[in-house]
């Protein structure tokens, strides 16, 4: 009998569309054109830093002044590998040991170039996926104290750069590594879209690292896969990763997306019974980890509705095997391949796999023949977990 494959072994597995020692692909495009775009404007020189993808937590919080507490560090977004270590959940992980061999090997003005696939637990709809792509650009000097105004220029070096034309804004954010953090938006056909986030490096980063006082620092970071849809103009983001060489082929310039024969979409409405604490990231991270490889073909899980337990008809109760402290999800499950088209029988065995991991009651409701009655296959309990 075959042996399974694990969720952790599935995500190392996943080629990381930044490295070119994986294949060549337009995500390398985007990192070289903005790499060389601010280190031709900043004068100084490019460092390329590639790091593992199971950091340690300190790495991937501690040393970048995320707060013990902090949401962010929760199983329901991070992929903890055990009570120390984790998949990278942003490419900021790789910071760190980069600044400490910078440290080691210092120079004058260095720009830090750290791209590469993360991993998160989250939704699941056309605009995200659970392993994206980030890339983060960190310029230290030695000889200069680095401010707001080299922060502005840089932020317009990359917009000038990567979106030409297109107008930009930045908001206050506040970030644990920066001091006078922003969110840079584009305006993309009438829509503020965010690409990045940024800042001044925060001198206690800088310090931990065994940069001394004299030291100071800009930090920017940016999601490639949506960026990429943005110049390209792609629809999903799936498509990104698309086997197919009429997708893949398109896969490696700027020009515009040619859509290809779009597969027909299927359909299926769940009725679910999950606890009330629940978020969108729990039920896409359950539905990941029980379909496997073909999670690929859940376009989207979409909560059309949520009625507390309390609040159901009895029937409707007793019909779901609702839990005081639940609620009854009503979930629109979209299912479609990019390559070729599911039969109704497929997607019904999709649908009962997503039913079973999403439901929290005692009863359940099957499409492929089982018994109504019969408990829900799949389901995993809460709290703190690993991959």
């Amino acid at each position: 009998m075959p042996r399974t494959t694990t969720t952790l072994e599935r995500q190392l597995a996943l080629r990381d569309l930044t490295d070119p020692a994986e294949g060549p692909h337009a995500l390398q495009l985007l990192v070289d054109l903005a790499a060389r775009a601010l280190a031709r404007q900043m004068g100084c020189e490019l460092r390329l830093v590639r790091g593992s993808r199971v950091v340690t937590v300190e790495e991937n919080y501690d040393r970048l002044g995320f707060a013990p507490e902090a949401v962010t560090r929760d199983a329901r977004y991070t992929r903890y590998v055990d009570a120390t270590h984790m998949l990278r959940s942003h490419s900021s992980a790789i910071v760190p040991g980069a600044l400490e061999e910078l440290a080691r090997r210092p120079a004058p003005g260095v720009l830090l170039v750290c791209p590469g696939i993360c991993f998160r637990r989250d939704s699941i709809d056309r605009l995200r996926v659970s392993a994206p792509h980030q890339l983060d650009l960190w310029r230290i000097s030695a000889v200069s104290r680095l401010g707001e105004e080299d922060l502005e220029q840089m932020i317009a070096v990359l917009c000038r750069t990567l979106i030409p034309g297109r107008p930009w804004r930045t908001e206050p954010r506040q970030h644990p590594y920066t001091l006078s953090g922003r969110q840079v938006d584009v305006n993309w056909d009438g829509e503020w879209v965010e690409i990045a986030e940024c800042g001044l490096a925060h001198p206690d980063v800088l310090a931990r690292a065994g940069l001394g006082p004299h030291v100071s620092g800009l930090a920017l970071g940016m999601g490639l896969d949506r960026l990429l849809m943005l110049v390209k103009g792609i629809p999903d983001i799936r498509l990104l990763r698309v086997a197919d060489e009429r997708v893949a082929g398109q896969m490696l310039d700027f020009e515009p997306y040619r859509p290809v024969s779009s597969m027909p979409p299927i359909r299926r409405d769940l009725s679910v019974a999950v606890d009330e604490d629940d978020l969108a990231e729990d039920l896409g991270d359950r539905v990941r980890e029980a379909l496997g490889d073909d999670a690929e073909l859940v376009e989207e899980i979409a909560v059309l509705s949520s009625t507390p337990a309390d609040e159901l008809p009895a029937a409707a109760a007793e019909r779901l095997g609702i839990a005081p402290g639940q609620v009854n999800l009503l979930v629109r499950v979209t299912l479609r391949s990019l390559e070729r088209s599911l039969e109704d029988a497929e997607a019904n065995l999709l649908r009962d796999r997503v039913f079973g991991a999403l439901h929290r009651g005692r009863r359940a409701m099957w499409a492929a023949g089982r018994p109504d009655g019969e408990p829900a296959q799949g389901g995993a309990p809460r709290g703190r977990h690993v991959i």
